[in-house]
């Protein structure tokens, strides 16, 4: 399968990362074959990641062309000043909008880090189907922009709101979760990163977009 370029420079190539695919081997995830190696034969050209989707992730995932470029937007994700906007499928119905600025571990074992990120309520739906002790089941739609990028970040503090991301199946609800998989026939993550704006090597803006293809039944 070929992955879906969203945008090439002399320095940067974007895809549209396929959910379930792994950005890069790790010990994590040992199996299957990863974004940048199906990139680097389909462009025939070596490239170098800046940044991560979770495996359950689909959208923007921007590689560089050099090592230089990947520092000079690796430093840009360091200081907080890359602009990332994700579109999340929630359990229940969160406030209009809303900060959530709650401090994670990105590792059991390591100390916890500041991590912010905003949302906004785009849609709502009611389903009338009984979850639980629930006689309906509610889900929104929300656009979500993390100005910190910690691991996991939006899953964990969605969860925290009690509004997990459909489809999460570290944090997430598991009977919700099998209500999309097996009756509405919606398996996976329902969390997409719709743009990403940095700043390229010649101190132009880019922001790189991908179609959102997540949608309340």
């Amino acid at each position: 399968m070929m992955l879906t370029v969203l945008h090439r420079s002399a320095r940067f190539v974007a895809v549209d990362k396929p959910a379930g695919m792994v950005v890069h081997r790790s010990e994590w995830c040992p199996e299957g074959e990863p974004v940048l190696q199906r990139l680097r034969d389909q462009i025939g050209q070596r490239v170098f990641p800046v940044h991560r989707l979770d495996r359950a992730t689909s959208g923007v995932l921007v590689f560089a062309l050099d090592s230089d470029a990947a520092r000079h937007v690796s430093e840009q994700l360091v200081a907080h000043e890359v602009e990332k906007h994700y579109l999340a499928i929630v359990r229940g119905w969160p406030h209009h909008e809303g900060v959530v600025d709650y401090a994670i571990a990105e590792d059991p074992s390591a100390p916890k880090v500041d991590a912010v990120t905003e949302y906004r309520r785009r849609e709502t739906v009611e389903l009338p189907i009984a979850v639980g002790r629930y006689a309906t089941a509610r889900y929104a739609l929300v656009d979500v922009r993390p100005r910190t990028g910690r691991m996991h970040q939006i899953r964990k503090h969605f969860a925290h709101l009690r509004h997990p991301i459909v489809g999460d199946v570290r944090y997430g609800d598991g009977r919700h979760n099998r209500l999309w998989r097996e009756v509405l026939g919606r398996p996976g993550m329902m969390l997409r990163a719709v743009a990403m704006r940095f700043i390229d090597c010649d101190g132009a803006s880019v922001c790189i977009t991908a179609p959102d293809m997540l949608a309340l039944p």
